[in-house]
């Protein structure tokens, strides 16, 4: 670990672009290399997962350099804080409250967040650049762990037809405005019912986007990955293209 706080140390004194990089700056690359983490986990591939994961260790250090030369802190009160936060986070482990489930130890990982960090609302904690179907389904899962949720997925179920019944009635009415404020609580109700059952959203989606990719991939391939026919192919033989193409990738 210091050899590699040693590096960054020369980099940011020795190179041009490591050193003129700041905290804003780097922003892109962190959101980037968690994004090819995930990529790594749902491959299942170990070698690039330890890649990965030593990218977004060189930004944990980039980030502590910046703020060290700038006297805010270092990567050791970086470790400090986060070693601190865990023992606080899990007195079932480290004190003498045993017996607990793991249900009960998240329940006493918000409270012990929500007090530590003095924050008026139980929501704060959510970061408003999550992804919106992770923010919906982890806003959710905050009031929920206070009692505020729905009972079991069914009665979210049906919540869900009384939203697809006024996204209708906004639609008849011709109100365009309100037809999509009634898509987005529909879309909100549909993560409490994934939430419901167990499943991430967020998951959900991505995984519907690589069968979408996958199939679309075979249908170029059908013509020959020929960007000009693909334009000029009418949309029955796409179709069809489509339909042998879900067939082919199931």
């Amino acid at each position: 670990m210091q050899q590699l706080l040693e590096i960054m140390r020369r980099l940011r004194r020795e190179c041009p672009w490591d050193a003129r990089q700041t905290h804003q700056s780097l922003k892109r690359y962190l959101l980037e290399e968690c994004y090819e983490t995930i990529e790594a986990i749902d491959a299942n591939d170990m070698n690039e997962l330890k890649k990965e994961l030593g990218d977004i260790l060189l930004q944990v250090v980039f980030h502590s350099a910046i703020a060290e030369e700038n006297a805010h802190f270092t990567f050791e009160d970086v470790v400090a804080a986060i070693s601190r936060k865990m023992v606080e986070r899990h007195p079932h482990v480290f004190e003498k409250e045993r017996g607990i489930t793991a249900h009960q130890v998240q329940e006493n990982w918000e409270k012990h967040k929500h007090a530590s960090e003095e924050r008026r609302s139980l929501l704060e904690g959510v970061p408003l650049a999550l992804p919106a179907l992770l923010r919906a389904q982890r806003l959710q899962e905050k009031a929920a762990a206070i009692g505020f949720d729905w009972s079991d997925a069914r009665s979210v179920w049906e919540k869900l037809d009384e939203e697809w019944q006024e996204v209708h009635q906004a639609r008849e009415q011709e109100t365009e405005q309100a037809e999509a404020e009634e898509l987005g609580d529909l879309m909100f109700t549909l993560v409490n019912y994934t939430r419901k059952k167990g499943w991430n959203a967020e998951e959900l989606l991505q995984k519907a986007n690589l069968k979408f990719l996958k199939r679309f991939n075979h249908m170029e391939k059908a013509l020959d990955y020929n960007t000009e026919r693909l334009h000029n192919t009418d949309l029955d033989t796409l179709n069809r293209l489509w339909e042998t193409a879900k067939k082919d990738t199931e």
